[in-house]
């Protein structure tokens, strides 16, 4: 393996790297734009914990700011032996550089940063209207100088947010992603929208527009294809497809009206990916974006993976090679630049 990736604290070689989240959110604020300023009182107690992990959609419950409860957390990820995370905490969800290289510094954890935009909802009025050009201008000086006003390097690009149907900004957004890939190298991730169409879509504007898409990552198979696995066997001859709802385990999706699958179902999907020889086109991780599935708030934090999943795996005859390759080789590869 060669090339560099690109972390909060600096360049590292590939090498570095070992078991890896692709698709988490460290510090952040996922608060939808009509609830900003609400939620101030917000607290998390015994009789409303599973009401919160059941209907997570409550003012002050997506914000992610204390840096002792992550710092916490990311040790015990650390102590599983979890290597890096990727925090795809792009524009309009309130990304913090400095506070994820002092996290990263204080724990030990390599992270890596997203650069870009989140979904047109969420973003000020200046980028909904600017032209491809000027975002794609901004995503290569994220990657390439630093990002958000400070000296701290983006290392992927995304997740670029895409709502369905796709609005006007989220077209160009998309299509500024690909021009800044191909200036720098770096991965795309795409939070697609909720529509069985929606990653279609995405993957060929991103093509026409010049995208490799054997970097692009389509965030979210749980949701967007939650039983049409075939679907997603499909999407992974195009671009890597990633299952990122680990430690999700009810069966109600709070955004709309579908069917999540639990972990071991998941786990299913992904032996259909391996067994059509795409195990190398899919990535995993938990998108934790709410207070309660941190383990300061009794949840099951970064190191679900690696702590459950990764014994029920074993439990079910998959092979080291198999979960290395999930876990630690695929993820180097789509973060290494040059």
């Amino acid at each position: 393996m060669s090339g560099t990736i690109i972390t909060v604290s600096g360049p590292v070689a590939a090498e570095a790297l070992g078991p890896t989240l692709m698709h988490e959110h460290v510090l952040c604020d996922l608060t939808r734009p009509e609830w900003r300023g609400q939620g101030g009182d917000f607290s998390i107690t015994l009789d409303n914990r599973h009401e919160l992990d059941y209907r997570p959609m409550v003012p002050g419950h997506h914000i992610l700011a204390d840096r002792a409860v992550a710092a916490h957390d990311l040790a015990a990820f650390a102590s599983a032996g979890g290597s890096a995370i990727v925090d795809l905490t792009t524009g309009g969800i309130a990304p913090d550089p400095i506070g994820l290289r002092d996290l990263s510094r204080e724990t030990g954890v390599h992270i890596v940063l997203g650069a870009g935009f989140y979904t047109d909802g969420y973003v000020d009025e200046a980028t909904r209207e600017a032209p491809v050009e000027a975002l794609a201008e901004t995503i290569v000086a994220q990657v390439t100088e630093g990002a958000w006003g400070t000296d701290v390097r983006c290392g992927v690009i995304g997740e670029i947010g895409v709502s369905w149907p796709m609005t006007p900004f989220e077209r160009r957004s998309l299509i500024a992603g690909a021009k800044a890939q191909r200036r720098t190298g770096a991965m795309i991730n795409v939070h697609p929208g909720r529509h069985p169409q929606a990653c279609t879509e995405i993957c060929d504007v991103l093509e026409t527009a010049g995208a490799d898409l054997s970097r692009v990552v389509m965030s979210h198979m749980d949701r967007t294809h939650p039983e049409d696995v075939d679907a997603v066997v499909a999407l992974a001859r195009r671009c890597v497809v990633e299952y990122d709802f680990f430690g999700i385990e009810t069966s109600n999706y709070w955004m709309g009206v579908v069917d999540l699958p639990n972990d071991w179902m998941r786990l299913r999907a992904l032996r259909r990916l391996f067994d059509a020889g795409l195990g190398d086109r899919v990535v995993i991780s938990h998108d934790i974006c709410t207070r309660t599935r941190l383990l300061a708030q009794g949840g099951h934090g970064y190191r679900h993976i690696l702590a459950n999943v990764r014994p029920l795996m074993r439990d079910r005859g998959w092979s080291e090679a198999e979960i290395e390759t999930l876990l630690v080789a695929t993820p180097r590869r789509l973060l290494a630049i040059g």
